[in-house]
């Protein structure tokens, strides 16, 4: 069921628990914020567990949850514990704000999260405030070295790059990764409803590589596995690692491996593409499992060869990235 036409077998869910969060960022929402589902109409902890369990027991063996902000969903650590006992599941990762994350993370470890990822876009805390529309710069260098703390190698670092904004930080991020086992991922910035996304804003990989390379030039490529979203690299006498994920310049539509379920329950094939099929309605309407996986695999099969190319992407409707999830 989650093989596609063009013979990508899908094993990655990307599961949003919730459309809330603690921060405002400008490439995730507009400044007047968006319109929440309402709770009635997301996912329940049962139905959750339900259809990641389809999931699994169908070949995924990782699932990474997102949001909104997923450490504000509440029990989100029975979730964690439940996922994390699913047969076949080898990996349960998180992508979180950080801002909240310091002080759950020893219960997150313990419920099963082996994967950590941690946005931060500057290291500079007034640019921080202007980027996220609140405070908290703090609290996140506090979260990636309370991971660091607790044994988590490594805390990848995920940091949206934009001209203008950030792109004189890229070689300070770079730094971090001297004596901590941290893992930098630099993204090119992607559009998505309501984030004014513009080409100028874009810093394509290339020359974000060249910039990284000029500073340190025992910069070299490590060998990707074919599924992987990022291009890694290692800087001799480094701890850490440096990546960079090129959605926009260079694409890795060929090697994908992911679906996603939205926390109001559609299923999105692939990032970019408006498409959604919803399975909370069928689920809430009585389906059995098999009618489920017909649903999910008609649907995995529709999915195309590769997203439109980011000038049309930024021409088709889609969604804030805060209702798909990070």
């Amino acid at each position: 069921m989650l093989i596609d036409g063009f013979g990508r077998k899908h094993t990655y869910l990307r599961l949003s628990l919730t459309e809330r969060c603690n921060l405002r960022c400008q490439y995730c929402m507009p400044a007047e914020g968006v319109d929440l589902t309402p709770s009635p109409k997301l996912l329940t902890h049962n139905e959750i567990l339900r259809l990641a369990n389809l999931f699994v027991t169908s070949g995924v063996d990782k699932i990474r949850l997102t949001g909104g902000e997923p450490t504000v969903r509440k029990g989100i650590h029975d979730i964690c514990s439940d996922l994390s006992s699913l047969k076949g599941l080898k990996t349960l990762a998180i992508t979180t704000n950080g801002i909240t994350l310091a002080k759950k993370l020893p219960m997150l470890k313990q419920c099963g999260i082996t994967n950590l990822n941690i946005s931060l876009d500057t290291l500079v805390p007034s640019k921080f405030e202007f980027m996220t529309r609140r405070k908290g710069h703090h609290k996140v260098i506090e979260s990636i070295n309370a991971a660091i703390d607790v044994g988590y190698n490594p805390v990848k670092v995920n940091c949206v790059v934009m001209r203008g904004f950030n792109d004189d930080e890229i070689c300070d991020f770079v730094n971090l990764t001297v004596d901590k086992p941290i893992n930098v991922r630099f993204i090119e910035f992607m559009p998505f409803d309501g984030n004014v996304w513009n080409v100028k804003k874009l810093i394509p990989y290339s020359e974000m590589l060249d910039t990284v390379a000029k500073k340190f030039p025992t910069l070299k490529r490590l060998c990707d596995h074919p599924t992987e979203t990022a291009k890694n690299f290692q800087i001799d006498g480094h701890v850490g690692t440096v990546s960079f994920v090129t959605s926009m310049t260079e694409h890795f539509c060929a090697g994908c491996n992911r679906l996603r379920l939205l926390a109001d329950g559609n299923l999105k094939v692939c990032l970019f593409g408006p498409s959604e099929v919803s399975l909370r309605d069928p689920l809430r309407s009585g389906a059995g499992d098999e009618e489920l996986r017909e649903i999910i695999g008609t649907a995995v099969k529709r999915k195309k060869a590769s997203h439109a190319g980011m000038f049309d992407i930024a021409k088709t409707a889609n969604r804030p990235m805060i209702h798909i999830g990070g």
